[in-house]
């Protein structure tokens, strides 16, 4: 195993590895660093391999650049931590310890703390966020898991969301892209099923499902059981992965040896509650990822089925995006539910820049490959969003024979191991590119992803901004090229104020289309509003 050794702020000649390739030259930046292998350790930085250990905190790191990070930032956490909170101040909660503060905030507190943050709630007494893990009264096994899993403090969204589904209360939440959505419904989906199981009589050996979380596609069920297992490790929490593409006989096994949680698509589910005889009669906890989705295209009659086979449950939904229909359904759905939104709801993120291209059809590809082609504009690993899997199939072969570049496709049609290899290879590093239909464009977690191009524009404005989501993850700044043309005249008014709203250039051809100014307000009038 590498150690680094000698003066943390040193360069490079003054670090020593005690291994005998220690010759071999230090990773200096964490971008030259190979992404983590299944198994590998990870730097507890950025994720990517931990190929040494630093020699002041024993953490696993990937290069010199997050050693530096990592001792930065235990240094403001040390200098923060000294500092006492004054009511009516202007102190920084977020970088406290916050083991007793989070569990006594006034009124005052919890308001500055959550304008601080962005925090928005609506809901009859809603608990105050909590500043650290510890404060949530969890079990002492997944506390030490929460940390293990790299989880140091935190995010907003997890900050109030937990509290109150701890509490158990329901939930309609929506934040960005990368913001730590699903451990915020996890963790109190782990914290209740292993405090269930812990209090019942040890020789019953009824396990029936005690909840469920429902995604759109079979790879976010594959990322959110992952993260179940990781969290659950050591506790009396078991899953169950109810997807297609995978045989159900093995799914069905695995539900008849008692679990915890099930993790499904909607339609795999029905399809095996149908055909098999199995009971939901214990499931308290329903959990819908991707709500708006889930809620407002062909799956709403599915999750509406499920869920009114269940006996009210604590309803828990999450989105980076919410509509209005979607906030009414839900709040039918559950009573006295709690809607929590992370800054500006429905908007990208700001840690995306966004770059808007006006180019013909005929010329999208020679642009794309213009764009691969250019150490200026392409920032790999990228994902590059297409409109068809015919297109996406034609696309990613073209990519290969035109720029020498490994380009990757996934989609629908594709088989579930074809999928699954798709995505180890991209994660891997193995290729700089991946070509996708939508089926990426949600709640996947892209490790490593820093540039999206939306070759063929989607149907809504709230496709786009899941798609151009990928390239942001935990507020790191990625990039997001879209292709724009006549063919999308629908979303110009709206795309045109998501370009203005995130700081972006308007190209000429799409401010002065009649169609982008068809339902805009005059420029009079928009700065009325904005100075009223």
């Amino acid at each position: 195993m590498e150690f680094w050794t000698g003066d943390p702020t040193a360069g490079a000649d003054a670090i020593q590895l005690s291994v005998d390739d220690a010759a071999d030259e230090i990773v200096q930046t964490s971008r030259q660093q190979r992404l983590a292998f299944p198994g590998d350790p990870k730097c507890v930085i950025c994720g990517r391999y931990g190929e040494y250990i630093c020699d002041q905190t024993d953490d696993d790191i990937c290069s010199l650049e997050c050693k530096q990070t990592l001792l930065d930032r235990i240094a403001k956490a040390q200098s923060s931590a000294a500092i006492k909170k004054v009511p009516g101040k202007d102190e920084c909660f977020y970088v406290s310890d916050g083991r007793s503060e989070s569990m006594s905030l006034t009124a005052d507190q919890t308001e500055l703390l959550r304008k601080k943050l962005g925090i928005h709630v609506k809901g009859n007494s809603v608990p105050p966020p909590v500043l650290s893990f510890s404060c949530c009264n969890l079990h002492s096994k997944l506390l030490n898991n929460v940390e293990s899993a790299g989880f140091d403090l935190p995010t907003p969204v997890q900050m109030q969301a937990i509290p109150v589904a701890l509490n158990g209360r329901s939930v309609l939440a929506s934040a960005d892209t990368g913001s730590g959505k699903t451990a915020s419904f996890l963790i109190p989906v782990i914290s209740h099923c292993a405090a269930f199981r812990l209090a019942q009589n040890a020789n019953n050996s009824t396990k029936r499902p005690l909840a469920i979380v429902l995604t759109p596609t079979r790879e976010l069920c594959i990322q959110v059981e992952d993260q179940a297992k990781l969290l659950g490790k050591g506790l009396p929490f078991k899953t169950a992965l109810v997807v297609g593409g995978d045989p159900m006989a093995g799914q069905i096994h695995r539900l008849h040896q008692g679990v915890e949680l099930i993790v499904a698509t909607p339609g795999r589910l029905i399809d095996l509650l149908a055909k098999h005889d199995m009971e939901l009669d214990d499931v308290t906890m329903f959990v819908v990822d991707e709500v708006d989705c889930m809620l407002q295209r062909g799956f709403r009659d599915q999750v509406m089925q499920i869920f009114l086979s269940l006996a009210q449950p604590q309803v828990l939904m999450y989105s980076a995006t919410i509509s209005d229909s979607v906030e009414k359904l839900a709040s039918s759905m559950a009573k006295d539910i709690v809607l929590i939104s992370i800054g500006q709801p429905n908007k990208p993120s700001m840690a995306v820049k966004q770059v808007a291209i006006w180019v013909d059809t005929k010329q999208k590809k020679q642009k794309l490959f213009d764009v691969l082609s250019s150490k200026q504009h392409f920032d790999p690993p990228a994902v590059v969003y297409v409109g068809s899997r015919i297109g996406a199939d034609l696309l990613s072969n073209a990519i290969s024979v035109s720029t020498g570049l490994k380009a990757l496709l996934i989609h629908g049609e594709k088989s579930m191991k074809e999928r699954r290899e798709a995505m180890r290879q991209f994660l891997m590093g193995e290729a700089p590119v991946i070509v996708s239909t939508g089926v990426l464009g949600r709640g996947i977690d892209l490790l490593g992803v820093r540039q999206v191009i939306v070759f063929d524009m989607p149907n809504s404005i709230k496709e786009y901004v899941h798609m151009i989501g990928r390239a942001s993850r935990m507020g790191v700044e990625g990039k997001a090229i879209a292709f724009i043309n006549e063919e999308s005249k629908a979303l110009f008014p709206e795309f045109v104020e998501v370009l203005k709203s995130s700081g972006a250039a308007v190209p000429r051809e799409l401010a002065n289309s009649r169609y982008s100014s068809k339902s805009l307000p005059s420029s009079k009038s928009w700065k009325k509003r904005k100075l009223g």
